[in-house]
């Protein structure tokens, strides 16, 4: 069974993270009298009391603040065990690609919300801590800073943070995007398995699951790929991506099921749905169905036409009664 329209992303350029924790820099105080912006004055409030705390030490904010994702997700991270893997002296620091491959190592889907505060909040509202990276010093001498913001506080405008060395960081709204956007507002939440990030969209969670498939055994991903096909039933790379872990898993019945759903739902990506349905119903022995599906994917045609013509004319071989003429197996 082919995989179509998978492409690697690119992670964010890295950076060095000191940590040094000039929490002062930042500052615990209230809007001092402005109103919040009006996106956080129609929020509920919001605090994620489950999300652990481990205190973090000079230079090691990243391991720190990891574990602490990890542990809300379900994974028993130990920060100093994650130090001894991520930190890097020569930097003083560990790197956001770093985080986010020990994070996908440990069977979690590691998202990249979109740079803006409204992204940032849609996840917290949705019960998702946000790992960010802060610059916590002056643009003339840069202070990078990891922490996990887990709260709301939409009367007053402030955020709480699991940072340095408090459990619960109080910031000024207007004070965190200023050090935020000097990091580049960059943030990820990291998700166990069937979770997905509320900011997600279709093209950026296939290629996400799909990457994060090549790393681990389907069953990893399988209740992902079963969630993002309920949220965009109409993207047919998601209904691919469920079908492939299903047959990967020997589920053949359920994986030519999703593929018939997805038809049925008039999805994207139709002559190739029915090019993988043709091969699971030849791999069932289900000949008519397969040549059915088969002629179907040729006549809608498109750019995998010749893979197309290829499977049909192999089961239409296959289905004469003379495999052994019909060149190697689909």
């Amino acid at each position: 069974m082919r995989d179509f329209g998978r492409t690697t992303a690119a992670l964010p350029r890295p950076l060095s993270v000191l940590c040094a924790g000039l929490l002062t820099l930042v500052g615990c105080a209230s809007q001092n009298g402005l109103q919040p912006p009006a996106l956080v004055r129609t929020m509920p409030p919001v605090e994620l009391f489950d999300v652990p705390f481990y205190p973090q030490t000079a230079y090691h904010c990243g391991p720190a603040t990891l574990a602490m994702v990890l542990g809300w997700s379900g994974v028993n991270a130990d920060p100093q065990h994650l130090s001894t893997e991520l930190y890097i002296p020569a930097k003083q620091g560990t790197l956001q690609a770093e985080l986010l491959a020990r994070a996908r190592s440990n069977h979690r889907l590691a998202y990249v919300i979109p740079p803006q505060l409204s992204e940032l909040l849609r996840e917290l509202e949705a019960g998702h801590p946000v790992l960010v990276l802060q610059n916590l010093g002056p643009d003339w001498y840069p202070i990078w800073h990891y922490a996990v913001v887990v709260g709301v506080q939409p009367a007053n405008g402030n955020l709480v943070l699991r940072s340095g060395d408090e459990r619960r960081h109080v910031v000024a709204i207007g004070t965190f995007e200023r050090t935020w956007a000097r990091g580049k507002r960059w943030g990820i939440v990291v998700l166990p398995p069937g979770e997905l990030p509320t900011t997600a969209t279709a093209a950026r969670l296939f290629q996400l699951l799909a990457e994060l498939e090549t790393q681990h055994e389907p069953m990893t991903t399988l209740p992902s790929w079963q969630a993002g096909v309920k949220r965009f039933p109409k993207d047919g790379r998601l209904a691919l991506g469920l079908a492939n872990a299903l047959y990967k898993t020997e589920r053949l019945g359920s994986a030519a099921a999703a593929l018939e759903a997805a038809l049925e739902r008039q999805t994207d990506q139709s002559a190739v749905l029915y090019n993988n349905l043709a091969q699971i119903e030849a791999d069932q022995g289900n000949w008519a169905e397969a040549q059915a599906a088969a002629a179907e994917a040729v006549r809608l045609g498109g750019p995998f036409l010749s893979t197309f013509q290829v499977t049909l004319r192999t089961i239409q071989c296959r289905r004469s009664g003379k495999p052994t003429d019909c060149g190697p197996a689909l």
